[in-house]
């Protein structure tokens, strides 16, 4: 007889594994299908600190329903004082609920095991992301583990590596032989950088995934059959050959029958690695078997959970039975409410519901595929002629904020733009600008984008889904009730715009929220204090908000700093008298503006600002004590 959950409703089981790159949930029920899957930011125990990791939990608990038991594998989990710590955060957010804790390479074995379909005398997991682990255990129940040593000192054959030693080749090959290769072209490339030089900062101040997303280039150009790159994979391949083998043989001897399970990033995007890897292998286990994990280590997480369920009886009435790292920290019995957030899961997190209105269909452009050029140029230019109308209709909401913002600049406050892809990247635009324009301190305007730096020229997958992440930028930029936070979601519900807006409130920093979604509801007690929301209509191409959105976001954001730093002293007419002259153009402008406003000529404005070193204001002021008036 199938037992109910303590509710009453059927047992449903959670899954959850935290990786280097990202955390992947899953909730399944008895009998091991997946009812429900969603994806969120990395968590490495060894990279977050306990308020992150349950903040992080929180996140995942507003998107799925209470569990009857749940399974969490973390990279970076080592003894059991790591135990205790994930158990400690977990049982904050999911008080009195049976939860197993293990690493991450445990969660991927269990999911090998459960979806094996051969017996063998031992099985090992063989882990290539961005970090890179052998982890096996024999049929006796025997484990073995080798790598796993994080990437200052281990890592082998994981994207970590690879793309280390990618930008190592380059420099090597450059200096021998004075010619840039095509390999470290293309790493250039990927990085936006100009020169190898760029190369020696860029590294310094690098992370591990960071690097490990360089990885997807020494692949691509291996695909080319570049020489430098299918050197670097074949070591890498022989690295993971030699340590899967040498797992195996600390499980059993050599000749037992080994199921080698190949999982990670690297391995399931590269199938041609796998099969180089599998190569490498045989010829150090000649009767290795080799599979790729295609159940996911959450879905083992969600196993584990499952089968702790079914062997002892759980109920309100009688204890959850804990693993000695349970033990250690007890049960809950309430949730800690300021941990977990209140942003709602059908307005942010879910897909599902009403759509969008930035997902309407536009009828003038249902043929769009079959206009002539000159057709649908007249019908992009007809429709970006919306936006200017949409936008005054509100004025007043546009007022309010500079208004807002001004109040902020005069009492040491700062500016933060929030938003992912196309709104992320006009806030850093936007933000960007303002040193040069208004000679700005560059913290006074910062740009905030979900994903990071690399998301500013490519598409960071689930950057945008996790609210957490949000509110950790936020946390970790320092806003303050003097600031003001402006989150950019063209929808009005992307998750790691209202990660952030929530944690601005809580940090009683004004917040204003610009989306193009006129009928968006927002529940009392996270509402933004301003919203702008004009409606400029569905798009041409349906969805595609770089378009009206981003026009109606730029010429949004364009008010907002200018008029602000008009208000700021930093312009007299209409000329920028806080002008940063970084560079022989912007020189001659500050000449031009100084002539302009005093009425001198040239060489004595150009003086005027190399004695001032090319601060406008200063030289303004040098002017007028010369002439004895005020300018």
């Amino acid at each position: 007889m199938e037992k109910k959950h303590p509710t009453g409703q059927k047992p449903v089981f959670l899954g959850i594994e935290c990786g280097g790159t990202r955390t992947v949930a899953v909730l399944t029920n008895h009998a091991g299908e997946v009812l429900r899957r969603s994806e969120f930011g990395p968590a490495n125990l060894r990279l977050v600190s306990d308020l992150d990791m349950r903040r992080h939990f929180a996140s995942v608990a507003q998107s799925f329903p209470r569990p009857s038991a749940i399974g969490i594998g973390m990279a970076g989990v080592r003894d059991e004082d790591d135990h205790g710590r994930i158990l400690l955060a977990s049982g904050k957010i999911w008080p009195a609920i049976a939860c197993l804790v293990s690493h991450d390479l445990e969660t991927a074995l269990c999911a090998a095991e459960c979806a094996a379909k051969v017996s063998a005398g031992a099985r090992v997991i063989v882990l290539s992301g961005t970090g890179s682990c052998c982890y096996g255990r024999s049929a006796s129940g025997v484990i073995a583990k080798v790598g796993g040593w994080g990437h200052m000192i281990g890592d082998k054959g994981s994207g970590y590596e690879i793309g280390l030693r990618a930008m190592k080749a380059a420099v090597y090959y450059y200096d021998r032989d004075g010619i840039w290769p095509r390999l470290g072209q293309r790493i250039l490339r990927s990085l936006q950088l100009n020169v190898p030089n760029d190369l020696i900062d860029w590294a310094l101040q690098a992370g591990k995934r960071e690097i490990a997303a360089l990885a997807v280039e020494v692949f691509a150009a291996w695909e080319g059959h570049d020489k430098i790159a299918r050197d670097i994979l074949e070591g890498a391949a022989a690295s993971l050959a030699k340590d899967a083998a040498a797992c195996a043989r600390r499980l059993v001897s050599n000749g037992t029958s080994v199921e080698f399970v190949f999982t990670g990033s690297v391995f399931l995007k590269q199938p041609r690695f796998v099969r180089l890897t599998s190569r490498k292998l045989r010829e150090n286990w000649s009767s290795a078997k080799t599979a790729v994990l295609k159940a996911e280590g959450a879905w083992g997480a969600a196993e584990r959970a499952r089968i702790h369920f079914e062997q002892h009886r759980i109920s309100d009435a009688q204890p959850v039975r804990l693993t000695e790292g349970e033990k250690r920290r007890g049960t809950a019995k309430t949730a800690d409410p300021s941990l977990v957030p209140s942003f709602p899961p059908e307005l942010v997190l879910s897909t599902a519901g009403a759509t969008s209105q930035t997902e309407r269909r536009n009828p003038r452009s249902n043929k769009l595929d079959r206009l002539s050029f000159n057709d649908a140029i007249t019908l992009m230019i007809e429709e970006e002629a919306q936006v200017p109308r949409a936008l005054l209709s509100k004025r007043a909401e546009i007022e309010k904020a500079i208004r807002m913002i001004v109040r902020a600049f005069q009492n040491d406050g700062r500016l933060f733009y929030v938003g992912a892809g196309t709104s992320g990247r006009l806030g850093v635009l936007d933000a960007s600008e303002c040193p040069p324009t208004f000679r700005t301190p560059p913290d006074q305007v910062q740009g905030i984008i979900a994903g990071g730096q690399q998301a500013l020229w490519r598409s960071i997958e689930g950057a945008e889904d996790d609210p957490s992440m949000g509110a950790n930028v936020i946390q970790f930029r320092g806003v303050r009730g003097k600031d003001v936070v402006v989150g950019i979601a063209a929808s009005g519900r992307t998750p790691f715009v209202w990660g952030a807006l929530e944690e601005a409130l809580r940090r009683k920093a004004a917040t204003i929220l610009i989306c193009f979604n006129s009928k968006a509801e927002f529940p009392p007690g996270i509402a933004p204090d301003l919203v702008i929301a004009p409606d400029v209509g569905p798009e041409v191409l349906t969805g595609s908000t770089r378009l009206k959105a981003g026009t109606a976001t730029k010429l949004i954001l364009n008010m907002l700093t200018t008029l602000s730093m008009v208000r700021m002293g930093k312009v007299a007419g209409n000329l920028m008298i806080d002008l940063n002259p970084s560079n022989k153009k912007l020189k001659d402008r500050a000449v031009r503006i100084l002539q302009e406003l005093t009425g001198c000529d040239h060489q004595s404005a150009r003086s005027a600002l190399e004695k001032s070193k090319w601060v406008i204001k200063l030289a303004l002021g040098k002017l007028a004590r010369g002439r004895g008036r005020r300018i």
